[in-house]
């Protein structure tokens, strides 16, 4: 079995994490720019982050055969503090890198002005540079925040098949699959989705244009769930095909509208910048 992450949070997870997600199947991911759980101050403290997901973090996956992508924004959260707007001025220069498949993640938290205009400003990035667009749904007021989000992608220049509307659920997914988008969801242990939910999903609307991510984070969370969450289609009567397409191929697809997906997992190096992920030697 081949699966693709097509969003999860690395930085936050230790190289543990990545042998088991090898040993899982798991042959690719991206990892998309977050909130780091606590306030930056400043814009360099984003583009010292940018830096590490398009230098360290390929480094460390290599070393376990995983392909390693991202994407890069000011995420919704931070939108709202003006310290942290000449981020959406300097993005330009990182959106250019091979390994950035996506602008994201982009979209609302609390639904401000602010994240209004982030939202939008990010939209047009993603569309001047040709690239898809991972969309953040609000964790509170979640419909309200995806109709919402649904009317500033059409106010865009950007085709809703550019767009990936991610943290889905039973209450959003019928309008969410109407507008076009790429549809997107993210399963935990206690929060959010889990793998029989989405299982019904697929059940009742399908597996086109679906996408299933772990999100794994710094809280509890399961980098496995992709593999938790296809182990649970076969076990509910989908086949290996369907697995394959939901897992794999529509991640592949949606992300490869960038022209700059790799799937060829580098030849492992020894050292990143003089540093090894080893410590204390054999």
């Amino acid at each position: 079995m081949r699966i693709f992450d097509p969003h999860i949070h690395m930085t936050s997870r230790t190289t543990d994490d990545y042998e088991a997600m090898y040993a899982a199947g798991v042959r690719a991911l991206v990892e998309p720019s977050f909130w780091l759980g606590q306030p930056r101050t400043s814009p360099e403290s984003f583009f010292d982050y940018f830096d590490s997901l398009l230098g360290w973090e390929p480094f460390r996956a290599a070393q376990y055969g995983i392909a390693h992508h991202c994407t890069v924004a000011l995420n919704p959260k931070e939108a709202n503090d003006p310290r942290c707007l000449p981020v959406l001025e300097a993005l330009p220069r990182f959106l250019v890198k091979d390994n950035v498949v996506a602008v994201g993640e982009i979209g609302y938290d609390s639904m401000t002005p602010a994240e209004d205009t982030a939202l939008a400003t990010q939209l047009q990035l993603a569309a001047d540079h040709g690239l898809p667009a991972l969309v953040h749904t609000p964790h509170r007021d979640k419909l309200a925040g995806m109709r919402r989000t649904i009317d500033v992608v059409r106010e865009s220049s950007l085709d809703p098949e550019h767009v990936l509307l991610d943290h889905l659920n039973e209450t959003t997914v019928k309008e969410a699959a109407d507008s076009g988008c790429w549809l997107g969801f993210s399963i935990y242990p206690d929060t959010k989705m889990d793998e029989d939910r989405m299982v019904a999903v697929l059940k009742a609307h399908g597996t086109e244009k679906m996408l299933v991510n772990s999100a794994a984070d710094w809280g509890k969370s399961d980098p496995l769930k992709t593999r938790r969450t296809a182990d649970a289609m076969l076990a509910a009567g989908f086949t290996a095909d369907e697995v394959d397409q939901v897992l794999w191929r529509n991640p592949v697809a949606f992300y490869g509208r960038s022209g700059k997906l790799q799937l060829d997992v580098p030849a492992p190096r020894d050292l990143h910048e003089g540093n090894s992920i080893l410590r204390g030697g054999e």
